[in-house]
């Protein structure tokens, strides 16, 4: 019974959105929950656990009913980041425009997530003669060039005469292609203004996902209690 409670408590709480990378939330999550590690403050920081009681508060209350959410006991959570600032005169105003603030970042990662869902389910991928391709692989081109060669510049400056000339030569193939790349970097705006938008190519408008993500079909679990979610 002992050894059952204690593998409880160390239950790591799971929690994730996969937007790939294209917002700042894994980035502010790894920081925040450093924070909340070292600093042993896991309910006065804010980090991917509040993010997760904020998103099931709203399924609960609905968008911005932000005072409704924080009013439920079972999302007291979110009100421990702000009691130190509950003795400033505009205490609501900052709490309601942060956890709207940060509702605004989930809910576009969450679209992202659920468009790169719907891109995976459409085996769509991307075509490698499209002229932004040929620019990343130009950049790529340039980066092992320069890395790989790094060491030539320091054996120059040496005297040594093989590696000076071998330097002017990369140096070259360098000038070439960043030249290539301004050429592409001039072309890419024409050309992405020809890219049909996501929502298209998706065949999936951002409202209808936005109207997936709020659905609440039967099999939705009911949001468990703070003290449940704290084990952890």
């Amino acid at each position: 019974m002992h050894e059952e409670k204690k593998k409880a408590t160390k239950q790591r709480f799971m929690f994730n959105i996969a937007d790939g990378g294209f917002t700042e939330l894994h980035s502010l999550w790894q920081n925040e929950e450093r924070a909340a590690t070292v600093t042993k403050k896991t309910f006065e920081i804010w980090h991917r656990r509040h993010d997760y009681w904020l998103l099931a508060g709203i399924i609960q209350h609905g968008y911005a009913r932000w005072q409704d959410v924080q009013n439920d006991v079972r999302f007291a959570i979110l009100n421990e980041p702000f009691k130190g600032e509950m003795s400033r005169g505009n205490f609501l105003e900052i709490k309601n425009k942060f956890l709207a603030r940060r509702f605004k970042l989930l809910e576009q990662a969450l679209v992202i997530e659920e468009q790169l869902r719907r891109a995976a389910y459409l085996n769509m991928t991307e075509d490698p003669a499209h002229p932004s391709m040929a620019l990343n692989t130009r950049f790529s081109e340039v980066e092992c060039l320069a890395e790989s060669h790094q060491h030539l510049s320091k054996e120059s400056m040496s005297g040594n005469k093989p590696a000076n000339a071998v330097l002017h030569k990369v140096l070259k193939q360098l000038e070439e292609l960043l030249s290539d790349m301004k050429a592409d970097v001039t072309r890419l705006p024409a050309t992405i203004a020809r890219i049909p938008p996501v929502a298209v190519r998706l065949q999936m408008s951002e409202r209808n996902i936005l109207s997936r993500l709020a659905s609440r079909g039967p099999e939705t679990p009911p949001p468990q209690t703070p003290c449940t979610a704290q084990s952890g």
